[in-house]
């Protein structure tokens, strides 16, 4: 009979799953070992946070569970923060711990927590298999639960004794559920699109993990309808296309605010009206402007904001049938597509006024404008959180959909390197860079072993202000000036990333960035621009502060 590593790595590819994420421990060694030789690939990580990052960004990538793998005890506490980081982002990740024997429960083992209970407030659902026959039921529960609805992270603990022992293999095997699939009746929000006078398109997540990326430009093409993308949908219609209006966060496009404040109705496909988009008030929307969602979670319709027409269903699914029922001839351009062209220009402007300076060391707006002419135009991004990589977001384009990878609503620094890891495994050949700041870097700085060890050739970009810059000019702001806790060494990380093994150099001046790019992207190995500049409130920051004001 099969024993419980057996009956796990078969369910798993029947599954689907070819990929596991993971960092060894005593409770894995059955599992991995068999795994591997299945022809699994094991992507090995040095910090289990690190592990459950990277699995979540293999599935937002594929837009399916993926699976993370870490030991139990310190391993499963490790984990926590990437699984809360998936659950935010409606991520289906699976993340299986292992743990002590299921007979020691209880009688003071070594690492004994109740693992299932610590995961269950930020999953949509934490189970333990109670024997090792189950294994193959919890694991295809766990994928279902995942992949349903609004998708979500679960949690699985199993003990490594239920690995270890054997059983009889299911009666049957493992199926991918399918969803059913039902268009949605759309007809008063067409009466409401074509009757407004300055309407405005907000595509969120939804959008891409409905393979809606085809049909939301049809849709808009069809109906000559602004758009604007946040989170998974940049991208997915390009910033370039001539209905795009760029991001949809009004903290990274200051141009979001007026636009916005004039229009008249809104159809937010896909997205949370959460606190990105103010929770629906009236910094942000005029009270009396019409709201259309469409959302495939029930719970989001209405949550903030009062909607004319709330539409449950998938993004990709609603986008055709308005699309269908906006009639055969295409709709003709409203006037108002000039207002927010002009405002998007005079944005642009602002943002160009800050790159000429040219002073050292450097401005960010001035390093982004030169990294902006020097990256490859299919260049995929992975994102972290401060000013730096706020003024990065702010002045370069989405391009590639799935190519612009963020942290997610809990806001977890330091994640854009694991991200990258898997952004770079799912597109060898491709060019990705890491953007981020000094303070994020130290969260996982040694996956950059991982990125050398698997050949990884990410680009990580790393702004160095010596210190935590955002919170820096928000302390200084709240006090006149003073800070506290927010300076840090000016470190030669590029000489970190040489000493695991790859490649790095630093950067002082914007005239050096390209050329250094260029040697960066060329190189084939991982490799680290350390680029010197000065903390300067990035447009995220301001509108930060401009809130504390009011």
């Amino acid at each position: 009979m099969p024993n419980g590593a057996e009956l796990f790595v078969r369910a798993a590819g029947q599954l689907g799953i070819d990929t596991i994420f993971t960092l060894v421990g005593d409770h894995l060694n059955e599992v991995l070992t068999l795994a591997a030789q299945q022809g699994f690939r094991i992507v090995d990580m040095r910090h289990e946070s690190g592990v459950t990052h990277a699995a979540d960004a293999w599935a937002r990538i594929h837009r399916k569970p993926a699976l993370s793998l870490v030991t139990g005890g310190p391993g499963h506490t490790n984990s926590l923060t990437g699984i809360a980081t998936a659950q935010l982002a409606g991520s289906p990740l699976i993340a299986v711990s292992g743990s002590r024997p299921s007979t020691l429960a209880n009688r003071q083992a070594f690492q004994d927590i109740d693992q299932v209970a610590m995961a269950r407030p930020v999953v949509k659902w934490a189970a333990e298999p109670p024997n090792t026959a189950e294994i193959p039921f919890y694991l295809e529960r766990a994928y279902t639960v995942a992949n349903s609805g609004r998708k979500g992270a679960v949690h699985l603990t199993i003990p490594v004794d239920l690995f270890t022992g054997s059983a009889a293999p299911p009666a049957r095997d493992i199926s991918l559920p399918e969803e059913p699939a039902r268009p949605p009746a759309l007809g008063h929000a067409i009466e409401l699109l074509r009757a407004a006078e300055r309407p405005i398109v907000i595509a969120g997540s939804g959008v891409w993990w409905a393979h809606a990326e085809d049909a939301l430009r049809r849709f808009i093409e069809h109906t000559a309808l602004p758009l604007y993308t946040i989170t998974m949908a940049r991208g997915t219609v390009s910033d370039n296309h001539p209905l795009a209006m760029g991001y949809a966060d009004p903290a990274l496009n200051h141009a979001v605010e007026a636009a916005f404040r004039e229009a008249d109705l809104f159809l937010v496909v896909g997205k949370r009206i959460d606190y990105r988009l103010a929770l629906g008030g009236a910094r942000l929307f005029p009270p009396e402007a019409r709201f259309i969602q469409i959302d495939i979670h029930p719970e989001e319709l209405g949550l903030n904001r009062r909607l004319e027409v709330a539409i449950c269903a998938d993004a990709r699914l609603a986008l055709v049938a308005l699309t269908a029922a906006a009639g055969e001839a295409p709709w003709p351009a409203k006037p108002w597509l000039d207002r927010l062209r002009s405002l998007r220009s005079d944005w642009e402007a602002h943002l160009a006024e800050a790159a000429g300076d040219r002073a050292v060391p450097m401005h960010p707006a001035a390093f982004f404008r030169e990294l902006k002419s020097a990256l490859p135009p299919d260049v995929l991004y992975s994102w972290d959180g401060g000013d730096f990589a706020h003024w990065g977001r702010a002045m370069l384009p989405a391009r590639a959909p799935g190519g612009w990878l963020r942290l997610g609503p809990l806001g977890t620094i330091g994640s854009a390197l694991p991200n990258s890891l898997a952004l770079q495994l799912a597109h060898p050949g491709r060019p990705v860079a890491v953007i981020t700041g000094d303070g994020a870097l130290g969260f996982y700085i040694a996956e950059m072993d991982t990125a050398v060890r698997h050949k990884l050739p990410i680009v990580l970009i790393v702004g160095n202000d010596a210190g935590w810059g955002l919170e820096r000019e928000l302390q200084s702001f709240a006090s006149g000036g003073a800070t506290v806790a927010c300076e840090l060494q000016s470190a030669r990380y590029d000489l970190i990333m040489k000493g695991f093994g790859g490649e790095g150099e630093a950067i002082d001046h914007p005239e050096q960035v390209r050329p250094a790019i260029q040697r960066a992207f060329a190189s084939g190995v991982p490799y680290c621009l350390n680029a010197r500049i000065r903390g300067v409130r990035s447009p995220f920051t301001e509108w930060q502060i401009a809130g504390k004001k009011k």
